[in-house]
């Protein structure tokens, strides 16, 4: 397994993300962590449930070494599967470079990139009941 790009049901390691790419030359270091909130599209969120195609992981390679490839940044990035509760990190990109603006914007490009072409969806568990999956077409 590539430890650069995981998608694993274990607590996500910032830490050990960040120094997988950060090297003494670098002024910038730039995480997102994508966090289960509390609402969605007006709706109270109760907790997610994230599955995963069983080539997940291979497609978050690809996009984290393309997007190195194009921006010339380190990245690393790990997305949780399975259920999460409100608070949970679901999502951690993280982007070392010499400058931050091409940190900043090589660390926005890769979660865009995730968010569409890992095969990873979510189950949102409803206040009331309900659920309803996110990021399944029809």
């Amino acid at each position: 397994m590539p430890e650069h790009a995981r998608v694993t049901p274990d607590p996500l390691d910032r830490a050990a993300l960040e120094k997988l790419v950060r090297t003494p030359a670098d002024g910038a270091v730039v995480v997102f962590e994508g966090v289960i909130r509390d609402h969605d599209h007006g709706a109270g969120v109760a907790s997610l449930d994230y599955r995963a195609h069983p080539d997940a992981e291979a497609f978050l390679t690809r996009i984290v070494d393309e997007t190195a490839a194009a921006t010339g940044v380190r990245l690393a990035a790990a997305h949780r599967i399975g259920h999460l509760a409100i608070g949970d990190t679901a999502l951690v990109a993280v982007a070392a470079s010499a400058h931050r603006a091409e940190a900043f914007a090589a660390c926005a490009r890769l979660v865009e990139a995730i968010k569409a072409g890992v095969p990873i969806w979510k189950r949102q568990h409803l206040d009331g009941g309900a659920t309803e999956w996110v990021g399944l077409t029809e």
